[in-house]
């Protein structure tokens, strides 16, 4: 499988971490511990992805949110409701899907008592590369779903982009086949109407996924 480039850490490199028989056990206890990128001072702790060993569906965001980063599990705040929902409008188990972030801790910035959510940097991206790439060799899901613009880039590459190419499958530089969509975060901050599309813009990508199951 191909590996994006890694930046040097702190603690010498996320790859250095991943146990060299990984399962999604040791994985999740070994990413614990990650210091790759200073994002693991500020975010609470890292948020590893949960799911089936062999889901044939692996869903990857960004990066964990506020609810997130607190509770440890990946999509359980609002965006992640937004994902049940299309989900199971599109006939589509959460339970059988793995689900992820390219990213595995939270970026944020203080505003009063609020902590908002911050785009990742490249470098921090791919610094935490090997964790996702470990996730797909051990899970080895037959479609990856892009959620959103950095998990498409870091899947499928610079070129690609969701609005012009969501719903199509393509080939990944990672193995297995993926297909951008929206980020959930993206219907929640739309409004009216244009809420609607874009949900059903995501309902109707995830439809397409599981056809193509």
């Amino acid at each position: 499988m191909a590996q994006l480039p890694l930046t040097g850490d702190e603690e010498g490199g996320a790859q250095a971490l991943v146990p060299p028989r990984p399962s999604l056990r040791s994985l999740r206890e070994a990413a614990a511990g990650c210091r790759a990128c200073p994002l693991w001072k500020t975010g609470t702790q890292t948020v590893f992805g949960e799911g089936l060993k062999r889901s044939r569906v692996l869903l990857v965001g960004e990066q964990p949110g506020d609810r997130e980063d607190r509770e440890g599990r990946p999509f359980v705040g609002p965006a992640g409701r937004v994902l049940d929902d299309a989900l199971e409008t599109a006939g589509i188990e959460r339970g059988d899907a793995y689900v992820t972030n390219v990213v595995k801790h939270f970026k944020w910035e203080a505003r009063g008592k609020r902590r908002i959510h911050q785009s990742p940097k490249a470098e921090e991206i791919r610094a935490c590369a090997p964790w996702l790439e470990a996730e797909l060799d051990v899970v080895r899901p037959e479609l990856v779903v892009c959620l959103g613009a950095t998990a498409v880039k870091a899947v499928l590459g610079p070129s690609s982009r969701v609005m012009r190419d969501h719903g199509r499958v393509e080939a990944s530089r990672l193995g297995p086949p993926a297909m951008p969509t929206l980020h959930p975060s993206a219907i929640l901050r739309a409004d009216g109407e244009d809420r609607d599309s874009a949900m059903a813009m995501l309902v109707g990508d995830l439809r397409a996924a599981r056809a193509r199951l």
